[in-house]
Protein backbone atom coordinates (compact mmCIF):
# COMPACT_ATOMS: atom_id res chain seq x y z
CA UNK A 1 0.00 0.00 0.00
CA UNK A 2 2.95 2.34 0.31
CA UNK A 3 4.49 1.81 -3.05
CA UNK A 4 0.69 2.73 -4.10
CA UNK A 5 0.36 5.77 -2.24
CA UNK A 6 3.79 6.87 -3.05
CA UNK A 7 2.41 7.06 -7.19
CA UNK A 8 1.88 9.87 -9.07
CA UNK A 9 -1.75 8.99 -9.05
CA UNK A 10 -3.36 6.55 -6.56
CA UNK A 11 -7.19 5.10 -7.98
CA UNK A 12 -9.15 3.39 -4.88
CA UNK A 13 -12.97 3.31 -3.27
CA UNK A 14 -13.51 5.87 -0.52
CA UNK A 15 -13.79 3.34 1.79
CA UNK A 16 -10.15 1.82 1.29
CA UNK A 17 -8.98 5.76 1.43
CA UNK A 18 -10.57 5.89 4.54
CA UNK A 19 -9.72 3.08 6.87
CA UNK A 20 -6.49 3.52 5.41
CA UNK A 21 -6.26 7.00 6.84
CA UNK A 22 -7.83 5.54 9.99
CA UNK A 23 -5.21 2.79 10.64
CA UNK A 24 -2.15 5.24 9.95
CA UNK A 25 -3.89 7.46 12.77
CA UNK A 26 -3.32 3.78 14.86
CA UNK A 27 0.22 3.43 14.42
CA UNK A 28 3.17 3.54 16.74
CA UNK A 29 6.06 4.23 14.42
CA UNK A 30 5.65 6.75 11.55
CA UNK A 31 7.22 4.49 8.91
CA UNK A 32 4.04 2.41 9.05
CA UNK A 33 2.24 4.70 7.65
CA UNK A 34 0.94 4.61 4.34
CA UNK A 35 -1.10 7.41 3.00
CA UNK A 36 1.39 10.62 1.76
CA UNK A 37 -0.67 14.69 3.14
CA UNK A 38 -3.66 14.84 1.47
CA UNK A 39 -3.14 16.96 -1.79
CA UNK A 40 -5.51 16.63 -4.56
CA UNK A 41 -9.02 14.28 -5.09
CA UNK A 42 -11.17 13.46 -7.98
CA UNK A 43 -14.08 12.02 -6.64
CA UNK A 44 -16.29 9.89 -8.72
CA UNK A 45 -19.89 10.35 -8.55
CA UNK A 46 -19.34 12.88 -6.46
CA UNK A 47 -22.77 13.72 -5.29
CA UNK A 48 -23.25 9.93 -3.99
CA UNK A 49 -20.01 10.07 -1.73
CA UNK A 50 -19.64 13.61 -0.91
CA UNK A 51 -23.66 14.10 -0.11
CA UNK A 52 -25.59 10.72 0.55
CA UNK A 53 -23.19 9.41 2.14
CA UNK A 54 -21.48 12.09 3.70
CA UNK A 55 -22.11 11.25 7.46
CA UNK A 56 -21.64 7.66 7.14
CA UNK A 57 -19.05 7.01 9.78
CA UNK A 58 -16.13 4.72 8.66
CA UNK A 59 -15.37 2.62 11.66
CA UNK A 60 -12.65 0.72 13.04
CA UNK A 61 -13.70 -1.49 16.30
CA UNK A 62 -12.11 -3.79 19.00
CA UNK A 63 -13.55 -7.01 20.62
CA UNK A 64 -14.94 -6.36 24.12
CA UNK A 65 -15.83 -8.68 26.81
CA UNK A 66 -18.98 -11.37 25.83
CA UNK A 67 -22.44 -10.13 26.98
CA UNK A 68 -24.74 -12.49 25.37
CA UNK A 69 -26.93 -13.85 28.09
CA UNK A 70 -27.41 -9.65 28.81
CA UNK A 71 -28.74 -8.92 25.43
CA UNK A 72 -30.94 -12.01 25.56
CA UNK A 73 -32.43 -10.77 28.81
CA UNK A 74 -32.86 -7.28 27.88
CA UNK A 75 -34.35 -8.07 24.17
CA UNK A 76 -37.27 -10.24 25.76
CA UNK A 77 -37.95 -7.65 28.08
CA UNK A 78 -37.94 -5.09 25.62
CA UNK A 79 -40.21 -7.30 23.18
CA UNK A 80 -42.49 -7.56 26.28
CA UNK A 81 -42.78 -3.19 26.95
CA UNK A 82 -43.26 -2.15 23.67
CA UNK A 83 -46.58 -4.03 23.69
CA UNK A 84 -48.22 -0.77 25.09
CA UNK A 85 -46.91 2.35 22.78
CA UNK A 86 -46.78 4.75 25.19
CA UNK A 87 -43.87 3.28 27.25
CA UNK A 88 -41.23 5.09 23.90
CA UNK A 89 -40.61 7.54 21.72
CA UNK A 90 -39.43 7.21 17.80
CA UNK A 91 -37.33 9.57 16.09
CA UNK A 92 -37.03 7.83 12.63
CA UNK A 93 -35.15 10.30 11.13
CA UNK A 94 -32.64 10.30 13.30
CA UNK A 95 -33.18 6.04 13.87
CA UNK A 96 -33.24 6.81 17.66
CA UNK A 97 -36.23 5.46 20.54
CA UNK A 98 -35.89 6.60 24.07
CA UNK A 99 -38.25 5.41 26.84
CA UNK A 100 -41.07 7.55 28.05
CA UNK A 101 -40.83 8.33 32.10
CA UNK A 102 -43.81 5.38 32.22
CA UNK A 103 -41.59 3.11 30.16
CA UNK A 104 -38.58 3.80 32.00
CA UNK A 105 -40.81 2.94 35.71
CA UNK A 106 -42.27 -0.11 33.84
CA UNK A 107 -38.37 -1.62 32.70
CA UNK A 108 -36.99 -0.72 36.20
CA UNK A 109 -39.41 -2.27 37.65
CA UNK A 110 -39.14 -5.84 35.50
CA UNK A 111 -35.28 -5.40 36.18
CA UNK A 112 -35.64 -5.07 40.24
CA UNK A 113 -37.73 -7.89 40.60
CA UNK A 114 -35.44 -9.98 38.26
CA UNK A 115 -32.39 -9.21 40.02
CA UNK A 116 -30.45 -7.22 37.29
CA UNK A 117 -29.33 -4.69 39.17
CA UNK A 118 -25.67 -4.07 40.51
CA UNK A 119 -24.66 -4.52 43.94
CA UNK A 120 -26.11 -2.20 46.49
CA UNK A 121 -27.98 -0.31 43.70
CA UNK A 122 -31.54 0.54 43.78
CA UNK A 123 -32.43 2.07 40.50
CA UNK A 124 -31.80 2.06 36.80
CA UNK A 125 -30.09 5.16 36.91
CA UNK A 126 -27.93 4.39 39.40
CA UNK A 127 -24.17 5.35 38.19
CA UNK A 128 -23.23 1.26 38.11
CA UNK A 129 -26.19 0.86 36.21
CA UNK A 130 -25.45 2.97 33.56
CA UNK A 131 -23.99 0.21 31.12
CA UNK A 132 -28.08 -1.41 31.45
CA UNK A 133 -29.37 1.47 30.51
CA UNK A 134 -27.15 2.01 27.30
CA UNK A 135 -28.15 -1.55 26.38
CA UNK A 136 -31.94 -1.23 26.75
CA UNK A 137 -32.00 1.46 24.62
CA UNK A 138 -29.69 -0.45 21.97
CA UNK A 139 -32.55 -3.41 22.52
CA UNK A 140 -34.81 -0.89 21.95
CA UNK A 141 -33.43 0.63 18.79
CA UNK A 142 -33.32 -3.05 17.32
CA UNK A 143 -36.98 -4.03 17.81
CA UNK A 144 -38.69 -0.61 16.83
CA UNK A 145 -36.25 0.91 14.14
CA UNK A 146 -34.61 -2.19 12.08
CA UNK A 147 -36.80 -4.23 9.78
CA UNK A 148 -35.91 -7.74 8.76
CA UNK A 149 -35.39 -7.46 4.59
CA UNK A 150 -34.90 -4.28 5.10
CA UNK A 151 -32.21 -2.75 7.37
CA UNK A 152 -30.74 -6.34 7.55
CA UNK A 153 -30.97 -9.94 6.35
CA UNK A 154 -30.40 -13.50 8.07
CA UNK A 155 -27.55 -15.41 5.90
CA UNK A 156 -25.79 -18.13 6.98
CA UNK A 157 -27.44 -17.75 11.04
CA UNK A 158 -25.90 -14.24 10.95
CA UNK A 159 -27.02 -10.38 10.47
CA UNK A 160 -26.22 -9.02 7.21
CA UNK A 161 -26.89 -5.34 6.95
CA UNK A 162 -28.12 -3.77 3.90
CA UNK A 163 -26.57 -0.67 2.13
CA UNK A 164 -29.29 1.87 2.10
CA UNK A 165 -28.27 3.81 -0.68
CA UNK A 166 -27.53 0.76 -2.85
CA UNK A 167 -29.59 -2.02 -1.89
CA UNK A 168 -26.31 -4.14 -1.42
CA UNK A 169 -25.01 -6.37 0.87
CA UNK A 170 -22.30 -5.10 3.21
CA UNK A 171 -20.78 -8.83 4.20
CA UNK A 172 -18.37 -7.94 7.45
CA UNK A 173 -19.63 -4.93 8.62
CA UNK A 174 -21.34 -4.30 11.40
CA UNK A 175 -23.07 -2.08 13.74
CA UNK A 176 -21.57 -0.19 16.73
CA UNK A 177 -21.94 -0.10 20.68
CA UNK A 178 -23.86 -3.19 21.04
CA UNK A 179 -26.70 -2.03 18.50
CA UNK A 180 -25.42 -5.33 15.99
CA UNK A 181 -25.84 -7.57 18.86
CA UNK A 182 -29.48 -6.04 20.03
CA UNK A 183 -30.32 -7.19 16.55
CA UNK A 184 -28.80 -11.22 17.17
CA UNK A 185 -30.67 -11.24 20.14
CA UNK A 186 -34.15 -10.02 18.42
CA UNK A 187 -33.96 -12.49 15.77
CA UNK A 188 -32.49 -15.02 17.99
CA UNK A 189 -29.00 -15.67 15.98
CA UNK A 190 -26.04 -16.11 17.35
CA UNK A 191 -24.76 -13.58 19.07
CA UNK A 192 -21.05 -12.46 18.17
CA UNK A 193 -18.63 -10.41 20.69
CA UNK A 194 -19.66 -6.52 20.84
CA UNK A 195 -16.50 -4.61 19.50
CA UNK A 196 -15.51 -1.03 20.98
CA UNK A 197 -14.62 1.72 18.41
CA UNK A 198 -10.62 2.54 18.52
CA UNK A 199 -11.09 5.02 15.19
CA UNK A 200 -14.00 6.47 13.34
CA UNK A 201 -14.39 9.34 10.53
CA UNK A 202 -16.80 10.68 8.28
CA UNK A 203 -16.72 10.21 4.66
CA UNK A 204 -17.73 14.19 4.72
CA UNK A 205 -14.45 14.84 7.26
CA UNK A 206 -12.47 12.49 5.22
CA UNK A 207 -12.55 14.51 2.19
CA UNK A 208 -12.16 17.97 3.52
CA UNK A 209 -8.75 17.00 4.68
CA UNK A 210 -7.66 17.33 0.99
CA UNK A 211 -6.36 20.83 -0.04
CA UNK A 212 -8.28 20.99 -3.44
CA UNK A 213 -11.31 18.68 -3.93
CA UNK A 214 -12.92 17.53 -7.25
CA UNK A 215 -15.40 15.50 -8.97
CA UNK A 216 -18.12 14.43 -11.87
CA UNK A 217 -21.56 13.15 -11.60
CA UNK A 218 -24.77 13.03 -14.09
CA UNK A 219 -26.83 14.70 -10.81
CA UNK A 220 -25.03 17.42 -9.04
CA UNK A 221 -27.30 20.49 -10.17
CA UNK A 222 -29.54 20.13 -7.97
CA UNK A 223 -27.14 20.16 -4.81
CA UNK A 224 -25.01 22.77 -5.89
CA UNK A 225 -26.33 24.77 -3.34
CA UNK A 226 -25.05 22.00 -0.41
CA UNK A 227 -21.10 21.72 -2.64
CA UNK A 228 -20.76 25.38 -1.50
CA UNK A 229 -21.60 25.74 1.59
CA UNK A 230 -20.30 21.62 2.79
CA UNK A 231 -17.19 21.81 0.69
CA UNK A 232 -17.16 25.34 -0.75
CA UNK A 233 -17.07 23.65 -4.62
CA UNK A 234 -18.54 25.49 -7.30
CA UNK A 235 -21.33 23.47 -9.90
CA UNK A 236 -19.97 23.63 -13.69
CA UNK A 237 -22.65 22.12 -16.12
CA UNK A 238 -20.39 20.41 -19.10
CA UNK A 239 -22.60 20.46 -22.47
CA UNK A 240 -23.58 17.08 -23.80
CA UNK A 241 -21.29 16.57 -26.87
CA UNK A 242 -24.45 15.90 -28.59
CA UNK A 243 -27.92 16.80 -28.54
CA UNK A 244 -29.99 15.19 -26.19
CA UNK A 245 -32.08 12.79 -27.75
CA UNK A 246 -34.34 11.77 -24.02
CA UNK A 247 -37.55 12.75 -23.39
CA UNK A 248 -37.98 13.55 -20.10
CA UNK A 249 -41.87 12.99 -19.18
CA UNK A 250 -43.96 14.39 -16.19
CA UNK A 251 -43.77 12.69 -12.85
CA UNK A 252 -46.68 10.29 -12.45
CA UNK A 253 -48.06 9.85 -9.05
CA UNK A 254 -50.28 7.34 -7.95
CA UNK A 255 -52.62 7.11 -4.64
CA UNK A 256 -51.33 3.48 -3.60
CA UNK A 257 -48.47 1.28 -3.70
CA UNK A 258 -50.78 -1.08 -5.89
CA UNK A 259 -51.50 1.27 -8.70
CA UNK A 260 -47.94 2.54 -8.38
CA UNK A 261 -46.43 -1.14 -8.94
CA UNK A 262 -49.31 -2.01 -11.89
CA UNK A 263 -48.10 1.44 -13.65
CA UNK A 264 -44.29 -0.09 -13.09
CA UNK A 265 -45.31 -3.79 -14.55
CA UNK A 266 -46.85 -1.96 -17.41
CA UNK A 267 -43.97 0.59 -18.41
CA UNK A 268 -41.51 -2.90 -18.02
CA UNK A 269 -43.66 -4.93 -20.47
CA UNK A 270 -43.71 -1.61 -22.76
CA UNK A 271 -39.47 -1.80 -22.62
CA UNK A 272 -39.56 -5.36 -22.99
CA UNK A 273 -41.77 -5.37 -26.00
CA UNK A 274 -39.52 -2.56 -27.57
CA UNK A 275 -36.54 -4.97 -26.68
CA UNK A 276 -34.59 -2.62 -24.29
CA UNK A 277 -33.49 -3.53 -21.35
CA UNK A 278 -34.50 -2.06 -17.97
CA UNK A 279 -33.12 -1.73 -14.32
CA UNK A 280 -35.87 -1.59 -11.41
CA UNK A 281 -34.38 -0.23 -7.81
CA UNK A 282 -36.73 -0.31 -5.20
CA UNK A 283 -36.05 0.44 -1.41
CA UNK A 284 -36.37 -2.71 -0.16
CA UNK A 285 -35.90 -6.32 -0.52
CA UNK A 286 -39.73 -6.72 0.96
CA UNK A 287 -40.78 -4.28 -2.24
CA UNK A 288 -38.44 -5.68 -4.63
CA UNK A 289 -40.56 -9.23 -3.81
CA UNK A 290 -43.48 -7.69 -4.19
CA UNK A 291 -43.02 -6.06 -7.53
CA UNK A 292 -41.23 -9.70 -8.47
CA UNK A 293 -44.30 -11.60 -7.70
CA UNK A 294 -46.58 -9.14 -9.66
CA UNK A 295 -44.19 -9.64 -12.45
CA UNK A 296 -44.99 -13.48 -12.35
CA UNK A 297 -48.98 -12.98 -12.43
CA UNK A 298 -51.03 -13.75 -15.46
CA UNK A 299 -52.17 -9.32 -15.75
CA UNK A 300 -48.18 -8.97 -16.79
CA UNK A 301 -48.24 -11.99 -18.92
CA UNK A 302 -50.81 -10.75 -20.86
CA UNK A 303 -48.87 -7.43 -22.02
CA UNK A 304 -46.44 -9.98 -23.11
CA UNK A 305 -48.76 -11.93 -25.22
CA UNK A 306 -50.49 -8.47 -26.43
CA UNK A 307 -48.46 -8.40 -29.88
CA UNK A 308 -50.13 -10.85 -31.57
CA UNK A 309 -49.50 -11.67 -35.50
CA UNK A 310 -51.24 -9.12 -36.33
CA UNK A 311 -49.86 -6.47 -34.45
CA UNK A 312 -46.13 -7.07 -34.76
CA UNK A 313 -46.05 -3.89 -37.20
CA UNK A 314 -46.57 -2.06 -34.13
CA UNK A 315 -43.15 -3.98 -32.48
CA UNK A 316 -41.33 -3.06 -35.45
CA UNK A 317 -42.36 0.19 -35.46
CA UNK A 318 -41.30 0.82 -31.56
CA UNK A 319 -37.72 -0.72 -32.32
CA UNK A 320 -37.91 2.43 -35.41
CA UNK A 321 -35.14 5.03 -35.30
CA UNK A 322 -37.38 7.72 -36.27
CA UNK A 323 -38.80 9.31 -33.12
CA UNK A 324 -42.28 10.39 -34.38
CA UNK A 325 -42.89 6.39 -35.58
CA UNK A 326 -41.49 5.20 -32.05
CA UNK A 327 -44.13 7.57 -30.16
CA UNK A 328 -47.36 6.74 -32.62
CA UNK A 329 -46.22 2.81 -31.67
CA UNK A 330 -46.53 3.33 -28.53
CA UNK A 331 -49.86 5.30 -28.70
CA UNK A 332 -50.84 2.39 -30.55
CA UNK A 333 -49.40 -0.43 -27.84
CA UNK A 334 -51.12 1.34 -25.09
CA UNK A 335 -54.70 1.72 -25.80
CA UNK A 336 -53.87 -2.58 -26.47
CA UNK A 337 -53.68 -2.72 -22.44
CA UNK A 338 -56.26 -4.44 -21.08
Amino acid sequence: RQSAYAADITYGTNNEFGFDYLRDNLVYDRAEMVQRPHHFAIVDEVDSILIDEARTPLIISGPTEDRSDLYKILDGVVKELIKDKTTYDLDEKQKQALLTEEGSEKIEQILEEGGHFAEDTTGLYDAANISLVHHINQALRANTLYTRDKDYIIKAGEIVLIDEFTGRMMTGRRLSEGLHQAIEAKEDVKIQPENQTLASVTIQNYFRLYEKLSGMTGTAATEAQEFHDIYKMDVLEVPTNRPIQRIDYDDEVYRTFAEKNQAIAHQIADCHVNGQPILVGTVSIEKSEQLSELLNTYAYEVEKRTLKPEHRAIGDAMRSDDEKTRFAARKQFNALKP
